[in-house]
């Protein structure tokens, strides 16, 4: 049943959704996601102005990108190569150039409409621009639920199963004990809030990143001649062309979609839930910042996982090695066998956040519904089960529950984009005005979106620039 549910997903609907809406997004916007590129960097520098007790833009991004990097850019590559042959890789490369566009404008309308709490900190996400954008209450409750499923429970079983297997491979360690490790190291820390998550996020995934970077340029260095034929590899068989996987190109643009949203979630809706929580000065600045995420996680990580597999020479079509095993063997084979265990201690960090990641996406989910106690204990006994259960489980079911329930909320949270399209779109043009007019930080005006169901506490009372986009006056977008 999962199978055939996501053959009808992913074969039929996503594939259209994610390439189509991310290229729609992409062009409307004047390629948005390359046309602000330098300008992430002078956002970071004035994150640190931000009021106390409130996340920077960079704290904010550093906590997205916990959350991407994980079990997907180590094992889900390998998944998608072993499946989708080499190929997979150039569509991931398509799904991220296209997805940066889709993740800046989830990004941007999330910060639009966030809410501030009652101790000062803000909360939105996907459920909040359904409900105050489309006024659409029932449909944010089921996004809410599928984000809960999803990350909460789905992901997390994948996380875990990946390092259960890895340990077991690199150590001997029986998958159980390494599940109910991680459970427990889990259940000791979900009670620390976000801001707690994100001084941990914003100090260990750079340095980890860094790391597994530096890893795959040493193995990408000790072969270096065999690089461009590599990559014309990649190319060729995406297309169908290398004779060897000729009749592969399905596969490899359904591994490459499904891998790419599973890694840099652009369009899934997670990331919106962190961007709407940092203190900017407009929106659109969170929108720009965000994508970047996207592009380290994808085009750069991922593709550092892909080339140290292809270039090892580990690599053979149909091959019993499959997930972080041959990711661990394939560096192990370049550079020995520490190599295995570096992969191994690379990925306990990467999953040891975004299984932090993954709940508190889960508990903010839960919060848009319910503001009980009883319902987040039960939620958390859940989550450390779901650890402990992922663990033990195989492959193939770890990830076949994640993609169905992963697919249904990238088609909820990607139907609600397009609909509240005309909405970001007066935001950034607001933001381009601004930047046209000379103002090297464009601050946002609620009072000239008072057409629109936000909440003016969550913006400071200080009046910018009055300098507006040349919109035509009927484009006010969704109540």
């Amino acid at each position: 049943m999962l199978d055939l549910l996501n053959d009808l997903i992913w074969s039929k609907l996503l594939i259209v959704m994610l390439i189509g809406l991310g290229l729609f997004f992409t062009i409307a916007s004047r390629f948005v996601q390359f046309r602000y590129f330098g300008s992430m960097f002078r956002i970071f520098a004035e994150a640190f102005q931000r009021q106390p007790g409130q996340l920077s833009s960079f704290q904010a991004l550093m906590l997205s990108v916990a959350g991407r990097v994980g079990a997907g850019n180590i094992a889900g590559v390998s998944v998608a190569v072993m499946l989708g042959g080499p190929g997979a890789l150039f569509w991931m490369w398509i799904v991220a150039l296209v997805g940066m566009a889709t993740s800046y404008f989830e990004c941007s309308l999330a910060q639009l409409y966030k809410r501030r709490e009652a101790d000062g900190s803000y909360r939105g996400g996907p459920a909040f621009y359904i409900q105050h954008g489309l006024g659409q209450r029932w449909l944010g409750i089921l996004v809410s639920i599928l984000l809960l499923i999803t990350f909460g429970f789905g992901f997390n079983a994948v996380q875990s199963y990946t390092v259960a297997s890895s340990m077991h491979d690199t150590f001997g360690v029986p998958t159980h004990m390494s599940g109910l490790v991680l459970a427990a190291i889990i259940g000791l820390i979900i009670f620390g809030g976000i801001k707690r998550i994100a001084r941990f996020a914003d100090v260990l995934v750079p340095v980890m990143a860094f790391s597994y970077i530096a890893m795959a340029l040493l193995v990408i260095g000790l072969n270096i001649g065999e690089v461009p034929a590599t990559l014309a590899l990649i190319v060729k068989s995406a297309f169908g062309l290398e004779p060897a996987f000729a009749g592969g190109l399905g596969a490899a643009i359904i591994m490459g979609v499904k891998r790419g949203l599973f890694s840099n979630e652009a369009g899934l809706g997670s990331a919106p839930n962190v961007a709407a929580v940092a203190e900017v000065k407009h929106p659109a600045a969170q929108g720009i910042v965000q994508s970047l995420s996207v592009l380290i996680d994808t085009i750069i990580l991922c593709t550092c996982t892909a080339l140290i597999i292809l270039l090892s020479g580990v690599y053979q079509p149909g091959s019993e090695l499959s997930g972080v095993v041959l990711t661990q063997t394939a560096v192990a084979a370049v550079v020995g066998e520490w190599g295995r265990v570096f992969v191994s201690v690379a990925l306990l960090l990467f999953v040891f956040t975004t299984l932090i990641y993954n709940y508190y996406l889960g508990e903010n989910a839960l919060g848009f519904f319910s503001q009980k106690r009883t319902p987040v204990q039960v939620y958390r006994v859940l989550v450390i089960a779901l650890v402990l259960w992922g663990s033990m489980q195989d492959l193939g079911t770890v990830f076949a529950f994640a993609d169905v329930t992963m697919g249904l909320l990238a088609i909820c949270n990607l139907i609600a984009l397009a609909l509240l399209f005309k909405v970001g779109l007066r935001l950034m043009r607001d933001y381009d005005a601004q930047v046209r007019a000379g103002i090297e930080s464009p601050v946002f005006d609620a009072g000239l979106y008072a057409d629109l169901d936000l909440d003016t506490s969550a913006w400071s009372p200080a009046a910018p620039p009055q300098v507006t986009a040349s919109v035509p006056p009927t484009v006010t977008g969704h109540r």
